[in-house]
């Protein structure tokens, strides 16, 4: 492993300057596509140095001396509404594309995100990866309910895309959902394929109220995966994309 002055000359040699940026004293990385991000993947796996996912670093700030010694990566950059497919209802959007803009965006179509409504100030990948969920009459309704398929960079710097735009796809465990919650620790959703709605739905949809995230709740599951399948199968994932423990787990709250 190379010290981290080290690895900053090497992403300066491979990327336009303007890639990198401090915030709050941290080098911080800002991919345009998931081929960017990929790349900085291939680096890191190549000098074995760790980075870190922040998304728009809302609901974990990369501050204190556990983040001293790596690069973190911001998705603020990704945010382009790709396509909106109002026949089939469904949205394809850059993890970095703010969440709640996107019912401004759907409006002419008649369509909407139940999500999108909730005070979260954020990401679409963010939200995604921290596993955002509300309550509707009782119920939880996690976001990954409309999350069909993704663009996503591996931690070996492959891009997978895992999941189906249709209605109906093959039968067994929907991989995709794996990455929400994954908190940025399986890869990076560079690319959200979501399921919206038509907006006559939305009075349904009115009294979401949102949940807390549960950071700690998904470490304990991480690394104590017991009976859980979705933990069980992340530890899969993370065995097989990252060996080499580039997106180390990391208790942001002790």
């Amino acid at each position: 492993m190379i010290k981290l002055v080290d690895f900053i000359k090497v992403i300066l040699s491979e990327f336009p300057e303007d890639r990198l940026t401090y915030q709050k004293g941290i080098p911080t990385f800002h991919p345009e596509s998931a081929s960017e991000a990929a790349q900085l993947f291939v680096l890191a796996n190549r000098y074995e140095f760790p980075l870190f996912i922040t998304g728009f670093g809302n609901q974990i700030d990369p501050m204190g001396r556990k983040f001293e010694g790596l690069v973190t990566i911001r998705t603020d950059r990704m945010n382009t509404m790709f396509r909106i497919v109002p026949d089939d209802f469904y949205i394809i959007v850059g993890s970095g594309f703010p969440l709640r803009e996107i019912n401004r965006e759907l409006k002419e179509f008649n369509l909407f995100l139940p999500h999108s409504g909730l005070p979260y100030v954020g990401s679409v990948g963010g939200a995604l990866a921290a596993g955002l969920s509300a309550y509707q009459n009782e119920h939880v309704l996690p976001l990954s309910r409309y999350f069909l398929m993704a663009e996503i960079a591996t931690p070996e710097g492959e891009i997978i895309k895992p999941g189906s735009a249709c209605f109906k796809s093959v039968s067994g465990y929907d991989i995709v959902k794996i990455f929400s919650p994954s908190w940025g620790l399986l890869g990076l959703i560079a690319v959200a394929t979501l399921r919206v709605l038509p907006l006559s739905l939305q009075e349904e949809y009115q009294n979401l109220k949102m949940l807390p995230f549960e950071y700690r709740k998904f470490l304990k599951l991480y690394q104590r995966p017991d009976d859980d399948v979705a933990s069980g199968y992340s530890l899969k994932i993370k065995r097989k994309f990252d060996p080499k423990q580039i997106l180390p787990l990391i208790d942001t709250f002790n």
